[in-house]
Order: C-alpha cells, then structure tokens, then sequence
C-alpha cells in the first residue's frame, strides 16, 4: 500500500484560455503582496486544502497540480517559491516528471525565513476496501475505463478468466477483513508520514465516518478540514474558521458498500452506485467495462494482480496464481 506518482513526461501544449485564465494570478505572479504568501504543492488534495488554508492574515494562489505543470509554468512557480514565507508541500521525488519539482528542489527555491509544513498524500482504503490506485511508470494509460479505480474483485475475476478457470464464489466480506485493510492503510500513512516528518493525519482515521473519503485517494471535508487546522497550527498561524462551504473533491464518489457500514459501525445508509461527475454509474456497469479492458490490457492485469496481493490475501480473494 505505497504511494506512488505518475511519471508521464510532462504536457507539451499550452493550456486552452479557459485554464490559461484558472491559473492566471500563479502565471502573472505574487507582485507586491504584504501578506505572508502561502503556497501549497501536490497533487488535487493540495488545491483542497489551499482552499481551507486561504484567510484574511494569508495571501494563497491556485496551482496546477504538481502532475500538470507544464515545462513553461516551471518559471512562475519558481517566482512564487521565491517570495514563499509558508510552504505545504506533499512529498514529491527529484526532478518529478522531468521538471525540478521535487520537494526539496522546492524548498531550495524558497527564502531563508520560510517555514515548510509537509504533508502526506491521503491515501485510504478503510471505506473502500477493494480498490485500488496505480500510477506506475512507464505503463502507458493504466487507469481503467469509468472510473479510474481498479476493483481487486475485478481483478482477480479477470485473472481467473484468463486462466480459462471460474473465480471462487466468495460470500459477504466477513467485519474482520474490512477493518484488517482499513488498519493496514492507517498503519502505511502513520508510516510515511513519520519518514516525512509530516503533519499528522493517520490518528484522524482510527474511526472513520462514511464521508471521511469520496474514494481512496480523495479525502472529504470530514478529513480536511481537521488536516488544516493542525496545518496552520504547524506554520504558526492563528487558527481560523474556513469559508469554504461546499463538498470539496466530489468529482467521483466511490459507493459504500453494506459490508463497510457494518464494519465500521457507521450511521450512514449504504450507496450501491459510483457518482461521476454528479451523475449515477452502477457497480455493474463499471464491471462489464473494466473486465473488458482488462482482456485488452494483460499489462496492466499483471500489474494489478501484483500490486494488490496484499489487500486481496487480506480480503480472501485469491487469483489462479495464489
């Protein structure tokens, strides 16, 4: 359960005007601003956060995700680092991508007086146990088709397929292995945020409600927003109340499956469908996609089966192989 990011080579093109314009106070620059700048880097969950973090005593600008920095947009983030007096950067590798935007290529950027507050991607797997993120260079297009979550039910359906052989018909997901993954994903954040010496999230997942998280890798504003205020307090700002009302990361929103609610103890109702974009996609219609896709894709099958050896042990999925 390790985080990894995408490695494509970076775009190429310019952005349409529409994103030219979403970006144009980061692409114009800082200017004269007598507030302390804070600048927040990463991934979606950076934006999110920026957002909760934005106040009357701080001066926030929106940018492109760390994954869609163009080569041309490397030179108005260096200014913006430059004028930096609070950094919330998300752990990055050395020239990510192929551009200087690793953590510590950022902070080199920054002013002697900064002061740099990491924190850990979010990553859990409590409320939706059977997924799965990958980003794995060098793979080209690995996300599957409707939603970009690979489900290791799925998956090991499709190597059984494979295999010419019928997947084990398993019964309803029995609490204990719901909680063993769940327990899993806190025991790898806990891990990575001590190796980053990041602000701490993990503690706020020990007993999760139904929308802690969207999806995996999407937390909600249940867990946000307690990330931002132990943010400020770790930039020695003051606290203060955010602005921001609505649901932050809705984009895709993973269903909850009867097993989980019971599981957990949670209060809420059980959600058979996905939500993309708003609109209602059934579990059963994600299925008929993706296991064609994984046919087409034995490369990725590969890796799946690979990558989700350890959840599917813990979730008593076997493939052909195990």
């Amino acid at each position: 359960m390790t985080t990894t990011w995408p490695d494509a080579s970076p775009p190429l093109v310019r952005r349409p005007a529409a994103e030219e314009e979403h970006y144009r106070d980061f692409l114009t620059g800082p200017g004269d601003e007598r507030r302390p700048v804070l600048v927040v880097t990463g991934n979606c969950q950076a934006e999110s956060l920026r957002l909760l973090l934005d106040g009357d005593d701080v001066r926030t600008v929106r940018l492109p995700p760390l994954h869609d920095v163009r080569p041309h947009e490397v030179e108005p983030l260096h200014r913006w680092l430059a004028r930096t007096d609070l950094l919330v950067a998300q752990p990055v590798r050395a020239d990510y991508r192929g551009l200087p935007l690793g953590t510590e290529q950022q902070v080199a950027r920054l002013p002697g007086t900064a002061v740099v507050a990491p924190v850990p991607i979010v990553r859990y797997a409590g409320l939706h146990p059977w997924h799965l993120v990958m980003h794995p260079p060098g793979l080209a297009d690995p996300e599957p088709p409707v939603v970009a979550y690979h489900d290791v039910r799925l998956v090991a359906e499709a190597a059984w397929r494979r295999a010419g052989g019928t997947a084990p018909q398993p019964g309803p997901t029995a609490p204990a292995r719901v909680l063993a993954v769940a327990a899993a994903s806190v025991a790898e954040l806990a891990r990575r945020e001590a190796a980053a010496g990041a602000v701490p999230v993990s503690d706020l997942l020990e007993h999760p409600a139904g929308d802690t998280v969207r999806t995996v890798n999407h937390p909600g504003n249940r867990l946000l927003e307690p990330v931002a205020a132990r943010v400020r307090t770790a930039l020695g700002l003051e606290p203060r109340a955010t602005t921001v009302t609505r649901p932050l990361l809705t984009s895709v929103v993973a269903p909850l499956e009867p097993a989980v609610v019971a599981a957990h103890g949670l209060a809420d109702e059980p959600r058979p469908d996905w939500r993309v974009g708003g609109t209602p996609v059934t579990a059963a219609a994600v299925a008929t996609a993706q296991l064609a896709w994984y046919a087409a894709r034995p490369d990725v099958l590969d890796l799946a089966l690979a990558r989700s050896a350890e959840v599917r042990a813990l979730l008593g999925l076997p493939g052909p192989d195990d």
